[in-house]
């Protein structure tokens, strides 16, 4: 888990993706690439989601591709064998944790309040998602839920975009942020991957100018 949180703290916002049909895995990957954002949260919200990440990790084995929205242990083992290097859940399941840790697969639970820190504590976490991070109160909530939890790094997700996410990122104990606003249900419709990578570069060169 300390790697990844590494690669995801270099890498700094994890892009948050929604495809419906696996063909436009391939072109998505490669905009993100390069674009300079070499992640990707495939969420399971469609059916195409374990097809996608099978096709994004052999595309480019060297990308960060991992799971997102993943509620139950089907799920659990369908992404680990399409090749998902990592789990994201918008809130947090102990059973599903536990599957997680029992498989070898690092998981990061969704939390929103300090109950469920402490459960993610209890479960031997260090790094969570605060989810949905705009709704629950932001970086302002962050900040006051982190102040007693020293050891918990968070990944905010939901609400965040281009024109807040800096002050997300310059706070230390985010280690990533996740979002969607580079990649677009819209744009990947339309095919319009162009787009998507200039998106991904204005993105990525957020990151460099507050993290270097």
């Amino acid at each position: 888990m300390k790697d990844l949180k590494e690669q995801f703290r270099k890498i700094g916002i994890v892009p948050v993706v929604v495809l419906d049909d696996a063909k436009d895995a391939e072109p998505l990957a490669d905009a993100l690439m390069e674009g300079g954002l070499p992640c990707a949260e495939v969420t399971f919200r469609t059916a195409a989601a374990a097809d996608v990440i099978k096709i994004m990790t052999e595309k480019y084995p060297e990308m960060l591709v991992g799971a997102g929205t993943v509620l139950t242990k089907e799920q659990v083992d369908r992404a680990v064998e399409a090749g998902a290097r990592f789990i994201v859940s918008p809130g947090l399941n102990p059973e599903i944790v536990k599957y997680c840790q029992e498989k070898g697969v690092p998981v990061t639970p969704g939390t929103q309040t300090p109950s469920e820190m402490e459960q993610a504590l209890a479960l031997g976490l260090d790094f969570v998602k605060f989810f949905p991070a705009e709704p629950a109160g932001g970086l302002k909530m962050i900040k006051a839920v982190a102040a007693p939890y020293v050891g918990l790094s968070f990944m905010p997700t939901g609400g965040i975009n281009a024109g807040n996410v800096k002050d997300y990122l310059a706070y230390d104990r985010i280690v990533a942020c996740g979002g969607s606003w580079m990649v677009p249900g819209v744009l990947v419709k339309k095919g319009n991957f162009d787009e998507i990578k200039a998106l991904t570069a204005e993105a990525a060169a957020i990151v460099k100018e507050i993290r270097g």
